[in-house]
């Protein structure tokens, strides 16, 4: 019910992925509804709780689609780094011409969480909230990922050759962190963000990372 949570509320689950804490946090509405006092405070406190968790549930009423509220803190918990996982509540209630409908809407207004896994379900009935604990362990495991150097590299030299950047070329590429993966491409000039996108995209491919956020740095060296 909407407006019944106004703290972060700590659960502990027992899962055959081993024990999960879940942070259910205040809903985010728009500024204009939100009143001074105990509601801005539990908004404060669930934007705090974005930033410290390590995979995210997007919840959205399937009934209303794709909001611009939603869009907004889809955005927000996509700037956090974290990855996420997309859960379409209530999806019982639409009928096939509205289930197509809000799906559309998925892809063109979270078009930039476009590698996360969206569920349909049910917290009412539970249907379709088996999926949940499985696609929340893949995303986490696949955030702390390493991935061998060499092996990286064969892959955007791969990558060079069969689409060559307009100007500039990756020297030599390393990934320097994880949570989340964190790769360092040393270039002989500054590359466009188009071709960034596709280095990326064949480094997912290749690697399987899946849904979890990927950053890619760029630094100058001369060949």
């Amino acid at each position: 019910m909407p407006g019944t949570t106004r703290d972060t509320i700590d659960t502990e689950v027992e899962t055959p992925e081993g024990r999960i804490r879940f942070v259910d946090t205040a809903g985010m509405r728009r500024k204009s509804r939100i009143d001074e006092g105990t509601e801005y405070y539990s908004l404060v406190r669930a934007l705090q709780a974005i930033d410290e968790v390590d995979v995210a549930v997007l919840v959205i009423d399937a009934t209303e689609g794709i909001t611009h509220q939603d869009q907004r803190l889809a955005e927000r918990v996509d700037a956090s780094g974290c990855p996420v996982v997309v859960l379409l509540n209530k999806w019982e209630l639409l009928d096939a011409e509205r289930k197509a409908d809000v799906m559309h809407q998925v892809a063109d207004r979270l078009h930039f969480l476009s590698s996360s896994p969206v569920l349909k379900g049910s917290a009412l009935s539970g249907k379709g909230i088996h999926k949940l604990v499985p696609a929340l362990a893949a995303a986490v495991e696949e955030y702390h990922r390493r991935v061998p150097t060499r092996e990286l590299n064969k892959v955007l030299q791969a990558a060079q050759a069969a689409h060559p950047a307009p100007s500039g070329r990756v020297l030599y590429a390393t990934q320097g962190a994880s949570d989340p993966p964190t790769f360092t491409l040393f270039a002989n000039r500054d590359l466009p963000p188009t071709y960034l996108r596709y280095l990326e995209r064949k480094i997912r491919e290749h690697f399987s990372f899946g849904n979890t956020p990927l950053k890619l740095r760029v630094r100058r060296r001369s060949t």
